[in-house]
């Protein structure tokens, strides 16, 4: 099928814009996979996971339906690691529910002898971040665990930096869009109305980190006082708070 064929078909399913994302990602599209693709726009499927692939703080990496899907807001998360790790710094970072491996990705390849490891329960998900860790050759820096965050996991050494997106959405919140539908469960939604994950790591995460060590959190909107309070209640320390670029308070630093 020709091209503008394909845009004609696709953008009628979902906009130019997703048009425009698919054509250039895939030079030959045969009459089938464009009627397939243009189904599964129609159905709310995002971009993303149509094309197998999302970018990420000026990176390209792998995304399925065993990933969520990289977002902007999380670069939020990555930019604040980085501001703080200055020049003779080789930071041990630690990232708890590494999904694609974007954030300990993209800050393994910004900040110079960064390394560290990528923490996952999903093996569907360490499969998607273990094949970025390849795409971006640092298979030598970044190592994969399978665990929980409610596992009493022993590592070798302990972490100059932990950072974590984890799920926090409340099950019914109405606010989750359509294209959410399609992400795991799992990396979206935790009990306790959207905290649990961040209990879970607030009590075991101290065993994990250096005394002079940060921890980085992604939150939902308005959920930033209670998650001070969950870690100001375990003995953490807040640092700071960093918005994210709609001014949305996106990002708890806390130290130990």
């Amino acid at each position: 099928m020709k091209t503008n064929q394909a845009f004609t078909i696709l953008s009628n399913a979902g906009g130019i814009r997703a048009a425009r994302i698919i054509t250039e990602n895939n030079k030959k599209l045969s009459r089938f996979r464009v009627w397939r693709m243009a189904r599964m726009l129609r159905r709310g499927v995002p971009v993303a996971k149509i094309i197998g692939q999302k970018w990420f703080y000026g990176l390209r990496f792998f995304t399925n339906k065993y990933t969520l899907d990289p977002r902007p807001d999380t670069e939020t998360l990555v930019s604040a690691v980085i501001a703080d790790c200055g020049a003779g710094r080789a930071p041990r970072i630690l990232d708890l529910g590494t999904g694609t491996g974007c954030i300990i990705i993209s800050l393994v390849k910004n900040i110079h002898g960064a390394h560290g490891v990528a923490v996952d329960l999903s093996r569907g998900a360490l499969r998607v971040a273990r094949k970025n860790i390849s795409l971006h050759g640092v298979n030598d820096l970044i190592s994969t665990r399978r665990a929980s965050f409610d596992d009493k996991i022993k590592f070798d050494n302990q972490f100059d930096v932990i950072v974590s997106n984890p799920p926090y959405i409340a099950r019914g919140d109405t606010r989750v869009d359509d294209g959410a539908t399609h992400d795991p469960q799992m990396a979206l939604y935790a009990a306790h109305d959207g905290y649990a994950a961040y209990e879970s790591i607030a009590r075991n995460a101290r065993d994990w980190m250096r005394r002079d060590g940060h921890i980085y959190l992604e939150i939902g909107i308005d959920m930033g006082a209670r998650v001070r309070e969950i870690f100001t209640s375990a003995g953490w320390t807040f640092v700071r708070a960093e918005q994210d670029l709609s001014q949305i308070e996106r990002v708890l630093v806390f130290s130990k």
